[in-house]
């Protein structure tokens, strides 16, 4: 009798709380921080002429998987107006696998060009070269991830107002779409970069897409 009961008494709605606001809007600057980077980079393979090497594009996968990992906890909240912990756990974890694994990628290449007299590859952005930076960001998401992590038990299943018209829900829909359109303009410019081949030059000089289906050379 208790059981059917209890069946018959509506469920009490999520309790609304900063804190859960406060993991959203962390959650879509995180996707739209790292797809910035990756614009950077983007920016300086076709405005600057700097064809990324090997590494250089297994950073970008990494930091587009950290975004995605971001970009499914805004998913969650965008569809039902709340983020259940196992999708915390789900998101979050992504993105942390992504963080460490971009950052063995940066590190590695770092490692590549630390001898006395090794100019690195490609240009300086405030004295250090772009797997520089990317090594520092993604030791800092590492941290930032274990930071929201801890604090993600307190705003699971507390309702987030994004399902409805307003700023978390224009952002979120923001975050979305434009880490979208870049993981597309990442994928083509890859593509065009490797042409039909099984793996990149280590050092690429030209997009070789152009060069395999005769339009150039």
């Amino acid at each position: 009798m208790t059981a059917t009961m209890h069946t018959l008494v509506p469920d009490a709605p999520p309790e609304n709380g900063l804190l859960s606001r406060v993991q959203y809007w962390f959650a879509c600057f995180f996707a739209l921080g790292w797809t910035g980077v990756v614009c950077a980079g983007l920016y300086h393979q076709f405005g600057r002429g700097e064809i990324p090497c090997p590494l250089c594009v297994v950073q970008r996968m990494f930091m587009l998987m950290a975004a995605l990992g971001a970009a499914y906890i805004v998913r969650a909240a965008l569809l039902s107006g709340t983020v259940p912990a196992r999708v915390y756990m789900t998101g979050w974890g992504l993105s942390l696998v992504a963080a460490i694994g971009g950052s063995f990628t940066s590190w590695r290449q770092t490692m590549l060009y630390s001898l006395p007299g090794a100019k690195g590859y490609g240009s300086e952005v405030l004295g250090l070269h772009l797997y520089h930076w990317a090594w520092i960001l993604f030791q800092l998401s590492v941290v930032a991830i274990g930071v929201v992590l801890a604090f993600a038990h307190a705003t699971a299943d507390r309702a987030v107002p994004a399902v409805r018209p307003g700023a978390l829900r224009t952002a979120g829909l923001c975050a979305l779409w434009i880490l979208g359109a870049v993981i597309a303009v990442s994928m083509l410019a890859a593509f065009l970069e490797e042409g039909f081949h099984w793996s990149l030059p280590d050092d690429p000089k030209q997009y070789r897409f152009f060069y395999d289906v005769g339009i150039l050379g």
